[in-house]
């Protein structure tokens, strides 16, 4: 985004029904008078997550901030979703109504379904968590066409995605919260993290970034993909970064495999199976890491503890021996 545009974003002061209200008077008049729902953010002093999104009458999806920074994350998501309507007409994505930089908002049409759940996974038969797998292996694909990132990056501004915790920082603050024998394991990954990204990036192309079971909208009747949200950290990098989630997604490990499978046959792309459990190493250890110093709950009652146990099950899983002593 240009420093010009920047300048020119507003933002809300907070997260209430009214401030919207005013929002909505002024970017599509009449919503303002429907049924408003919001969904507070969970409570993180970075203001790059003081941003909250609210249902409108049950057929619109609002998405706006009170900070700088996740302002532009919106405005930047708003522009992206945009111009992937035209570099990928096919992609599942939310239709968006209405953007607005002053203030700074990003209302799309709501997709019906719901969110794809472990548990709903779990109870899949074969041939369900194929197509499952398939739906997502395809998406992805798609989406990491070169000519989609070279497209896109015409005309959107674009961040280079992270995940949730660098390696010094798990170094650093992990251990409080686990056993000393823990400690040293995280010690010995976040050094095995370092040897496989620090080796030369595959080609970069456009990843979601975030691409966790509750930014997917399902209908698990099918089951069938209706679309994929919250676009507002996406930009270049590596494939593998969108499969950081998905060793997680599910306590099959086939559905991981089947995911990576169907993308390289659809795609012609290898999936290294070791940058994805490094990705998403950095990830589950970062998540846990934010929520247990905020003291905001894990997930499923978890602990920091349970987690690791959890991913070094998933590391075998997938293969991968990150040398732990």
């Amino acid at each position: 985004m240009e420093g010009s545009e920047i300048a020119q974003l507003t933002w809300m002061a907070g997260q209430s029904a009214s401030e919207l209200r005013s929002a909505l008077r002024r970017v599509l008049p009449g919503l303002d008078a429907e049924p408003i729902v919001v969904h507070r953010s969970e409570g993180r002093a970075d203001p790059r997550w003081h941003s909250a999104t609210a249902v409108i009458d049950d057929a619109f999806v609002a998405k706006f901030a009170w900070s700088r920074v996740a302002a532009v994350r919106i405005h930047r998501e708003g522009e992206i979703l945009v111009a992937l309507r035209s570099a990928a007409p096919h992609l599942r994505l939310p239709e968006v109504v209405a953007t607005s930089s002053d203030p700074t908002l990003l209302v799309t049409r709501l997709v019906s379904g719901a969110p794809l759940r472990s548990s709903e996974i779990a109870a899949l038969d074969n041939a369900g968590l194929d197509r499952a797998a398939a739906e997502i292996g395809g998406f992805l694909a798609e989406l990491h066409d070169p000519a989609v990132l070279a497209q896109v990056r015409r005309v959107a501004p674009m961040a280079v995605p992270e995940p949730q915790a660098d390696t010094e920082v798990l170094r650093q603050r992990f251990g409080n919260w686990v056993s000393d024998q823990q400690r040293e394991t995280v010690l010995c990954w976040c050094d095995w993290t370092d040897t496989v990204l620090g080796r030369p990036s595959p080609p970069h192309v456009l990843v979601h970034g975030d691409l966790h079971g509750y930014n997917q909208v399902w209908d698990m009747t099918v089951p069938a993909l209706r679309a994929v949200v919250d676009f507002d950290i996406s930009g270049p990098t590596d494939a593998e970064f969108d499969f950081r989630y998905l060793p997680s997604q599910s306590s099959r490990p086939d559905f991981c495999r089947a995911i990576v499978r169907h993308y390289q046959r659809k795609s012609g792309r290898v999936i290294d199976l070791e940058r994805v459990m490094a990705w998403h190493m950095r990830t589950v250890l970062g998540d846990a890491l934010w929520r247990s110093e905020a003291a905001v709950e894990l997930p499923d009652g978890g602990t920091p503890s349970s987690w690791v146990e959890g991913l070094a099950q998933r590391m075998i899983d997938a293969g991968v021996n990150p040398q732990v002593p």
